[in-house]
């Protein structure tokens, strides 16, 4: 919320951010309605829409008579105030755009942080707790909401955490976290661990988090920038980029508008004659050289050399079954 003027009183700033919440909650409000709602006088009223207004909110006044105010939309979004349900849901559904890899992933971690800082801490718990539970589907691995919350709250203040981590008892680790993530039912920790010099992926279910939480720290930058992508990376046996260990290419008998429903995670360009090129990965070459055999069409100028040998491979075992 923007400073208030100098000469209103903190009790004048508190009915003003109640009078705000109101108008917000719905399109049209009668004087008379207000003013109960708010226990206060109609020229009261009056005099906290006018000061709203030099805060930058456009108030219409409606005419008739149960003559009122109606706030609109600006050129521009002015600040906004919440109700704690209304806080607590809009931190909830940050959590899950931030969770969830789209595009906007990003700046609902930005907006999730600053949220973060400014929640009592009861309504922090509340939200932690509401948004494991809405992005948990059934059979999904709980982890204590408390410490979602302690990780994100370590990630905001840029301090290291330390747990044990697994079944057997050995030394605490200690580690920058950086990004909380959630994959096909599970949370993970995505971190820069200083003693191995390394980023390193912890699943959160797994950790048991000491209370005193370490140094402060410096943000570092994920390789490759996007930490969904190397979340995905890692677990595709990758390297740091995010990409597949193994990557080829060829040239399809099929035009790239033929083939472009099909090739979600490649990449396509025109070969000429009414061809396409498509760059697909894979975990291995064998899994690659049978991902590009799935075209139903005639394949050719396949590389680099591993694949080739692997489609080879495919083509030997292919016959070897056809001919049993």
């Amino acid at each position: 919320m923007d400073a208030m003027p100098e000469s209103s009183s903190p009790s004048t700033s508190r009915r003003l951010l109640s009078l705000l919440t109101v108008l917000q909650s719905r399109r049209d409000w009668p004087a008379t309605v207000l003013a109960g709602r708010l226990d206060v006088s109609e020229r009261t009223i009056r005099r906290d829409v006018d000061r709203l207004r030099e805060l930058g909110y456009e108030i219409d006044a409606t005419r008739g008579p149960a003559g009122g105010y109606r706030l609109r939309a600006g050129a521009q979004l002015p600040p906004v105030a919440f109700g704690d349900e209304q806080a607590v849901a809009v931190a909830v559904a940050l959590r899950l755009a931030a969770s969830s890899g789209g595009p906007l992933a990003e700046a609902a971690e930005e907006a999730l942080s600053v949220i973060s800082r400014l929640l009592p801490a009861p309504l922090g718990r509340r939200a932690q707790r509401f948004a494991v539970e809405a992005v948990a589907p059934a059979g999904a691995v709980g982890v204590d909401p408390g410490v979602i919350g302690a990780i994100e709250s370590a990630i905001s203040d840029r301090e290291e955490v330390r747990f044990d981590y697994g079944g057997a008892e050995g030394p605490v680790r200690v580690t920058e976290p950086h990004h909380l993530l959630w994959r096909s039912g599970r949370w993970y920790l995505l971190a820069f661990t200083a003693d191995r010099d390394g980023w390193r992926v912890y699943r959160v279910d797994r950790m048991r988090l000491k209370t005193h939480r370490g140094r402060p720290f410096t943000p570092r930058e994920v390789p490759g920038g996007d930490p969904v992508r190397y979340l995905e990376g890692r677990f595709r046996g990758g390297d740091d980029s995010g990409g597949w260990p193994c990557r080829g290419e060829i040239v399809v008998e099929a035009s790239r508008e033929e083939l472009e429903p099909y090739v979600v995670d490649g990449t396509l360009s025109d070969a000429g004659g009414g061809r396409a090129r498509v760059g697909l990965g894979s975990w291995s070459w064998g899994a690659l050289a049978a991902e590009c055999l799935r075209f139903d069409r005639p394949i050719a100028d396949a590389h680099p050399a591993a694949l080739r040998d692997a489609l080879a491979e495919a083509a030997r075992r292919a016959a070897a079954a056809a001919g049993a």
